[in-house]
């Protein structure tokens, strides 16, 4: 599965026997943001019985962690790391809500339900495919504006800001398979005068044709 940025969190619910599971998804990038967003959601749900969670952090999901919060072991926490190591999501942490409904839903009952509202979450939210590019700043000539501006459209690469002065400066985000090739076409266009610095790489994913940077890449 490719890896998957997580662009806007949305809620999970799932209802058993008059129980109710609430799932909450977000993105991290430590165990202190871990901390506080668990904080966050036991304090919004004082009167839950349970708030019961799962996160992981790192390119590799180094770090795995999770909770039953008083739910029989195995039935909770474990459930709800399977569906984020599954999503193919990283960094990113799921706290389940759960008010009880006055009837024992038994061990199965329970890894379902907190699955479910997970899966629901997960499946709820708008996620993107990770891609590698690089944010990199270009300076020409007025002439040759339009040039550039149809090189990056013809290679899919992202204008992020321009600024008109004595040249025009740009921001880029470009694909990285495609880098060296905008390079050698804008040296081209503009007769080996266009000023380009490669500043960072960066993780983005696409919603709705606008890049969207992955802030929480390690």
């Amino acid at each position: 599965m490719a890896d998957m940025i997580l662009i806007k969190p949305e809620e999970g619910e799932y209802e058993e026997k008059k129980s109710k599971f609430i799932a909450h998804i977000n993105s991290i990038n430590s165990e202190q943001e871990a901390a506080e967003y668990i904080a966050e959601i036991k304090k919004k749900y004082w009167d839950a019985r349970h708030n019961c969670y799962a996160y992981i952090l790192g390119s590799n999901n180094e770090i795995q962690r999770f909770s039953d919060d008083g739910e029989p072991g195995g039935t909770a926490g474990k459930p709800i790391l399977d569906v984020l190591v599954n999503s193919g999501l990283h960094n990113v942490i799921i706290v389940v809500t759960r008010y009880f409904g006055g009837v024992l839903l038994g061990t199965g009952g329970l890894v379902r339900a907190y699955q479910k509202s997970s899966a629901d979450a997960v499946a709820k939210s708008v996620t993107a495919e990770k891609k590698k590019g690089v944010e990199t700043e270009v300076s020409v000539e007025y002439s040759i504006v339009g040039k550039l501006q149809y090189i990056a459209s013809e290679l899919g690469v992202f204008q992020l800001d321009a600024v008109y002065e004595e040249n025009v400066k740009f921001k880029f985000l470009i694909p990285e398979n495609v880098y060296e090739k905008f390079c050698e076409s804008v040296m081209e266009a503009s007769s080996a005068n266009a000023i380009i610095n490669k500043n960072t790489t960066i993780y983005y994913g696409i919603n709705d044709g606008v890049p969207i940077i992955d802030n929480t890449h390690q």
